[in-house]
């Protein structure tokens, strides 16, 4: 029997206080394959690759700083339910009858977070005919790269629903620009992203012959193209790419490419152990793609190689990431010798990653906490 889909997952349930007096209801409206229960089992068996935690981006945190918290829930579905659900996700572009199987969650918040502009055109459709309506965050990670190339009927779409979004938030200062020119009106704010930063490995100088490059990631917009050609100038070094979305078909004759995937927590550390550099290929972008991989890598100790878009500046200066520029083989390939032939550099810059980590306060902790900040400000209004 199909469970109640107006009953949030509480965060923290089986913890005295989770919903205690004076809490500031907070409803964390994530995708379905983000599902808190399933994230926890996830977390717990060691099979949710990168640094995590047991609620879904270290949003668990918003209890400690004075949150009553609810997750989104996942419910099963039949295979004539599923396909009605994702070909009504294709047709508008997100996901609203998983917004509408929240109807209970929703109406019991003082405010609606997302994720990213999937979940919050789906919260703000589902909203739409109600009279008492939450406060709504709609973060945003893609919209305003693709927007542009958008149709009339859902630019005209979308407009409509960002009305109903209280504030919208980017993760990097160059969507910010974006967002504020498309919507004058509306409130948008920079919300860095950050991930779990409490658990640093210092960083040492790593041996580099031969030079191991590891590259992570399943964005759409990684550069493995301009990663493998600069490799294919470099047959001293190795490289392995974990990816669910990288073509196989990249490492063929190439005995120093391998392609694959991380199945898990311990295997990816394992990887991170053994190489020499991290690198973050990337195609022109305007929302700080890479940041999570690369915060991974600069807790890990790790020396950054990654392209110079989307923002990524703003979080990581030139002195602690190795930037180059986009769909630039060359000057890629010229960067990894750098690390090759001085690794005490390298190390350094890591260093330096790392201390800009703690400075600037990249991390989960100042990520949720500005989530905080911004609902009580919108409350006390």
């Amino acid at each position: 029997m199909q469970a109640d889909a107006q009953e949030p997952l509480v965060a923290g349930a089986d913890r005295a206080g989770a919903g205690g007096a004076g809490l500031r209801r907070v409803f964390v409206h994530l995708a379905t394959d983000k599902d808190a229960a399933a994230w926890r089992r996830a977390w717990e068996a060691g099979t949710l690759v990168g640094v995590n935690e047991e609620t879904p981006y270290g949003y668990g945190r918003a209890e400690r700083m004075g949150c009553s918290l609810a997750f989104a829930r996942a419910y099963p579905e039949n295979p004539a339910v599923r396909f009605l659900r994702l070909g009504l996700r294709v047709l508008l572009g997100f996901d609203l009858l998983h917004a509408q199987r929240q109807g209970r969650a929703l109406a019991e918040a003082d405010v609606v977070w997302t994720h990213t502009e999937s979940q919050f055109l789906a919260v703000a459709a589902a909203l739409v005919f109600r009279k008492r309506r939450p406060k709504l965050i709609g973060q945003s990670v893609w919209l305003f790269d693709r927007w542009h190339r958008l149709g009339p009927l859902r630019r005209m779409l979308y407009r409509r629903l960002i009305r109903d979004v209280d504030v919208l938030t980017v993760h990097s200062t160059e969507n910010l620009a974006v967002a504020r020119a498309l919507f004058p009106d509306k409130r948008v704010l920079h919300v860095p992203f950050g991930i779990p930063s409490e658990r640093v490995t210092a960083p040492v100088r790593r041996p580099c012959r031969p030079l191991r490059v590891l590259a992570i990631g399943s964005d759409r917009h990684r550069d493995w193209a301009c990663l493998v050609a600069a490799l294919d100038g470099l047959p001293q070094a190795s490289a392995i790419i974990l990816s669910g979305t990288a073509p196989r078909r990249l490492a063929r004759s190439r005995p120093n490419l391998r392609i694959g995937q991380a199945r898990s927590q311990a295997e990816l550390a394992a990887q991170l152990a053994a190489a020499s550099v991290v690198c973050v290929p990337l195609k022109p972008n305007r929302h700080a793609s890479g940041i999570t991989v690369i915060q991974e890598a600069v807790l890990a100790g790790l020396p950054v190689v990654a392209t110079a878009t989307g923002g990524l500046e703003g979080y990581f200066g030139a002195d602690a990431v190795r930037y180059v520029p986009p769909g630039d083989p060359a000057a890629l390939r010229a960067a990894l010798l750098e690390v090759a032939a001085d690794p005490e550099a390298a190390r350094l810059r890591a260093e330096r990653a790392q201390a800009r980590m703690v400075e600037a306060g990249i991390g989960a902790e100042a990520y949720i906490r500005r989530h905080v900040d911004i609902s009580r400000e919108m409350l006390n209004r």
